[in-house]
């Protein structure tokens, strides 16, 4: 079935070391009608990835591999598609995930009426197949409180918007000069945020199929420092982009407190395996992190007592 010209889509697939689950997701992708381009960015994968995307762009013209000469990360990747496609929409696909059919054309009925368009996840544990419900009716517009909320679990049920997949207008991002900021974590959450910020309308509705495999091992769940710290500070960028309500403002500040007092976490860490007792103190920046650290440490305290005490009753 033929889609308007005006409704293709550019799929793009950032990979690494994805060569057991990459076809899945390209098939996915393809059996949708509304799918123009599908292009994958090997990330310099020390894997199969690369010969498999290969194999499906000779199969099907819609495909096409790009090689990054680094290893650069998912929003260096994505940008490097961003270049590479022409489609007037884009959708994000991660190389674990995969879509169920029908998806496409659910985001798209939306479409007259915003630039970003995005569906509610259907979130699996990797090896577990999911029960599949779906019901893309529409949930509503999402402001920019709402996006910052979303992603910081304030908000549950259809506006848990972490790791969101919306798909969004190429002339948007054109009029704005926009690309992915060098960032290895969160680089869609400032992504989108951004956009709201800019003014884009982001309509939210029900499953339609998106379907997000939960991976042990996951890079989402690798924090470096710099990791977090440029996650943190993305969120000042945002503030100055224009005037915020009050709300807005408030929003950004709780994010930014949240992601510093998962940095300092990770920075005390560092600290007492250095033995470092002076950059372990400056780790208590504000009261967020503060009381975030010692709740950590004495739930830290408590599990290596537990440790001890189940050590004497076993001897």
């Amino acid at each position: 079935m033929a889609c308007r010209e005006d409704h293709r889509i550019a799929v793009i697939v950032a990979a690494y070391n994805a060569a057991a689950t990459l076809e899945r997701a390209a098939r996915s992708a393809l059996a949708e009608p509304e799918t123009a381009e599908l292009l994958i960015v090997d990330d310099c994968s020390t894997d199969g990835t690369a010969a498999l995307a290969d194999q499906l762009a000779r199969e099907d013209d819609r495909v096409r591999l790009l090689r990054m000469a680094a290893n650069s990360g998912p929003a260096a990747a994505r940008n490097a598609a961003l270049e590479a496609s022409s489609a007037p929409w884009i959708a994000v696909l991660d190389a674990d995930d995969y879509f169920v059919s029908g998806r496409l054309a659910a985001l798209l009925a939306e479409a007259d009426e915003a630039e970003f368009v995005a569906d509610r996840l259907i979130r699996t544990p990797e090896g577990v197949e999911p029960a599949i419900t779906l019901d893309p009716r529409r949930i509503g517009a999402i402001s920019l409180e709402d996006f910052v909320l979303g992603n910081m679990g304030a908000l549950q049920g259809p506006l848990d918007l972490g790791f969101v997949k919306p798909i969004f207008r190429r002339s948007f991002v054109a009029q704005h000069n926009m690309r992915y900021a060098d960032m290895r974590l969160g680089e869609d959450y400032e992504f989108y945020a951004r956009a709201l910020a800019l003014g884009a309308r982001f309509l939210m509705i029900g499953p339609a199929g998106y379907v997000s495999v939960e991976r042990e091992g996951s890079l989402s769940k690798d924090h470096s420092e710099l990791d977090l710290r440029r996650l943190r500070d993305c969120d000042r960028t945002l503030a100055a982009i224009r005037p915020l309500s009050i709300s807005e403002q408030r929003a950004l500040d709780r994010h930014y407190a949240s992601v510093d007092c998962r940095l300092q976490w990770r920075r005390m860490i560092s600290a007492v395996k250095d033995r470092d007792a002076k950059r372990a103190l400056s780790t208590f920046t504000s009261p967020q992190s503060t009381l975030y650290l010692t709740a950590r440490l004495g739930e830290q305290l408590w599990l290596r007592s537990i440790g001890r005490l189940a050590g004497r009753n076993s001897r």
